[in-house]
């Protein structure tokens, strides 16, 4: 599961339990009514989603069966009861709560990426994929580079390198400043001996961006496969000076 995905719900969970009002016209804040159920609810999936992310799995279970009990109709609930059963190694259980959760909220995007994760983790490429690229082209999404870059994944993990790379190019030309898609699809081009085409992702990106770690670590790699000694000091001395407590940094220093 990805970390957006749990930290995304998470938050959205506990802005809904803590911030149940809306604004009047002079600015001051009134309160709205809400179901006390409902509210009991939200704060019991927030809980447990908290102890999820801690890796405490008796407590989150506890937490989001009692939600689901206040109000089996909330898709935050299915869908967080689902992770846990994803993490904890229960795939049936997992299976049947993400299906509840898209059947209750079938335009939610976040619900239906989160099934997409899961379907490519269990070997069940195509569905995920096909959920992936539905996510990507969904209007109220709002990273579809991140979608089509998730599925580029699932497609490298199963071996299908070239659809893998035509997944990683849509998420650049989606959005060319997002550097995930970047350092995979170069990756790829290296591992499948692509030099050239691995350097024109690269030299794209940095001059274009601003340099990042992690590009700046791929473009170290680039240019050691290229042979390019003068480029590969370059960007290691960047990456040394302007990112000097990176985990890129720390590791360019071990291998040197």
């Amino acid at each position: 599961m990805n970390t957006r995905g749990i930290l995304g719900l998470a938050a959205s969970l506990i802005a809904a339990t803590l911030l149940a009002g809306c604004v009047n016209a002079d600015g001051s804040v009134k309160r709205q009514e809400t179901d006390p159920t409902e509210q009991a609810a939200k704060t019991n999936i927030a809980l447990g989603v908290a102890y999820l992310k801690q890796g405490n799995y008796p407590l989150a279970k506890e937490k989001l069966e009692r939600s689901l009990k206040q109000n089996p109709k909330d898709p935050d609930v299915h869908t967080s009861l689902a992770l846990l059963y994803d993490r904890v190694g229960e795939p049936k259980l997992a299976d049947k709560h993400f299906r509840e959760a898209l059947r209750l909220a079938p335009t939610n995007p976040d619900n239906s990426n989160n099934y997409a994760v899961y379907l490519c983790k269990n070997g069940r490429v195509e569905e995920g994929v096909q959920r992936f690229s539905e996510v990507a082209i969904n209007k109220y999404y709002r990273t579809p580079e991140v979608a089509l870059t998730n599925a580029g994944v699932c497609l490298r993990d199963a071996k299908r390198v070239e659809e893998a790379q035509k997944m990683f190019t849509r998420a650049i030309k989606a959005r060319p400043d997002y550097s995930e898609a970047t350092v995979q699809l170069a990756t790829m081009q290296l591992e499948s001996g692509s030099v050239a085409e691995a350097r024109k992702t690269v030299d794209t990106y940095l001059g274009a961006f601003r340099p990042n770690p992690d590009v700046l670590f791929a473009a170290v790699s680039v240019a050691r496969a290229a042979k390019d000694k003068m480029s590969e000091e370059k960007f290691s001395r960047t990456l040394r000076l302007e990112f000097p407590d990176s985990p890129q940094a720390r590791a360019l220093k071990r291998g040197s």
